[in-house]
């Protein structure tokens, strides 16, 4: 039987040189794609912490937001990397970020409470992406500590903030960190579970608790290769000669057994460090812009109801005590015109009184059912007030009354006009001064979709939203 002849040394030595700079090239474009991702998370960190448009109402209770975009942006441009351990007291992450460090940073004990609050320490710097990277240890207060809703906010903004979790267990999970765990991964954040104090176990309970973890408690949360063992602080016997010339076993602390959980940070930061860092940094900048937004419309669409309301009452009063038909139906455009422009300042849209009148007019057109009664009540009822009006010296005082019923039912339809205007032009603003997707039917069908049963234009949602249908065609 012949065997094929091996290739010899130059041949493998040809096939590697082959391989490699194309592995280079693909390593090479990585480490670029990774450089541009940083950079833009950096641009765009930067435009929104610098764009921040905020009034002193809309930003209380958001200064620990903001200013974490600007300690956001710091971490940036210093290529700082964080690194934050949780869990529960007693379970040796202060002891493992120590044995981390080369040096107690941390400060350790198995009583409640050593650990108040965050505290951070400076790690080696590493090169991480072909770059210094700056790395920074987190340790947190125990997750069972007293007031632990506090601590459970506090394990959140920390975790969110950070780029890879570290969750210290010393044993098989208890429901409390179980939870504790499902909490952080949905933070969406790279995670390795330590397996902490392995020392206190012999061989077989340890690797039987280990596989409990690894197969039963954390199957659909961690793979296995996000699961180390480590012994941050372990005890061996030593032996000792006492005076009585009798030898004691002494437990005394031994070296740190953690290359397992160092090596895989690495691993991790090696292989995703940039990447990691401008994602993180992009998620939480997406976070607090919403934040940003959703306070700022809250705030603003309070004081935008304020307005519109304001004008539907000038507007119902103008139109209630003015005699004339030709100014009922002039005040009337002029009032709708200053709510868009008020609107429009409200919401840091620029708009002129021209542009006020041409959105006035789509408006209009889009709610032809509000505009169209608005003007027939403007001009018919006005003309019987003004009659009315009129004739009130000839019949004593008697046509008061009626005029009375008439102006009040014309400004009630003045009013409806109104609100409708302005809420359809707030939001118009609201979106950016533009409709979003659809045209302005749709954000008419939209508002009336929203109104509750006691709303000013319940009663005629029905009427109002057949207005919008497209007429029939005959046959």
């Amino acid at each position: 039987m012949v065997f094929p002849t091996p290739p010899s040394n130059n041949d493998d030595q040809q096939a590697i040189g082959d391989d490699r700079p194309q592995d280079a090239a693909l390593v090479e474009f990585s480490d670029i794609q990774a450089e541009l991702n940083y950079r833009q998370a950096k641009i765009a960190l930067q435009d929104l912490v610098h764009h921040v448009d905020l009034t002193d109402l809309e930003r209380s209770g958001l200064e620990h937001s903001i200013a974490g975009l600007t300690a956001m942006l710091d971490k940036l441009d210093q290529s700082v990397i964080h690194i934050a351990a949780f869990g529960m007291v007693g379970r040796g992450k202060s002891s493992l970020l120590n044995a981390l460090l080369g040096r107690d940073a941390f400060q350790t004990g198995a009583i409640h409470g050593v650990t108040q609050t965050e505290q951070l320490a400076d790690w080696d710097r590493l090169m991480i992406m072909d770059s210094d990277a700056h790395v920074q240890l987190i340790d947190t207060p125990g997750i069972d500590e007293v007031e632990g809703d506090d601590r459970a906010a506090l394990a959140q903004v920390i975790a969110a903030r950070s780029d890879l979790l570290l969750f210290v267990v010393s044993g098989d999970m208890t429901q409390v960190e179980h939870r504790a765990l499902s909490a952080l991964r949905e933070v969406g954040k790279p995670m390795i579970l330590v397996f902490n104090k392995v020392d206190q176990y012999p061989d077989t309970d340890r690797q039987s608790i280990y596989e409990k973890i690894r197969d039963d408690r954390v199957k659909t949360l961690l793979s296995p290769d996000e699961i180390v063992m480590a012994s941050a602080s372990p005890l061996v016997p030593v032996a000792t000669r006492q005076s009585d010339g009798r030898l004691k076993i002494v437990m005394e602390p031994g070296l740190p057994q953690i290359d397992a959980v160092k090596l895989k940070i690495l691993e991790v930061l090696d292989r995703e460090g940039k990447a990691l860092v401008a994602l993180n940094s992009m998620l939480y900048a997406n976070e607090v812009n919403e934040q940003i937004v959703q306070r700022k419309l809250k705030i603003r669409v309070r004081a935008a109801d304020r307005v519109i309301w304001n004008g539907v009452i000038t507007k119902a009063l103008a139109v209630a005590l003015n005699p004339i038909t030709v100014l009922d139906v002039m005040s009337s455009v002029a009032v709708d015109v200053a709510v868009i422009l008020t609107l429009s300042k409200l919401y840091g849209i620029a708009m002129t009184e021209k542009g006020a009148v041409n959105l006035l007019k789509n408006i209009a057109i889009a709610m032809g059912g509000i505009t169209a009664s608005e003007l027939l009540a403007t001009l018919g009822l006005g003309t019987l007030k003004s009659l009315l009006g009129a004739s009130a010296p000839v019949t004593g005082g008697l046509s008061l009354a009626p005029y009375v019923s008439v102006a009040i039912t014309q400004a009630g339809v003045a009013g409806v006009s109104t609100y409708g205007i302005g809420q359809v032009a707030k939001a118009y603003f609201a979106n950016g001064a533009t409709w979003g997707d659809a045209g302005p039917k749709a954000v008419v069908s939209r508002i009336l979709d929203s109104l509750d049963e006691e709303s000013i234009l319940a009663r005629i949602k029905e009427e109002l939203r057949g207005r919008l249908r497209p007429p029939s065609r005959s046959k």
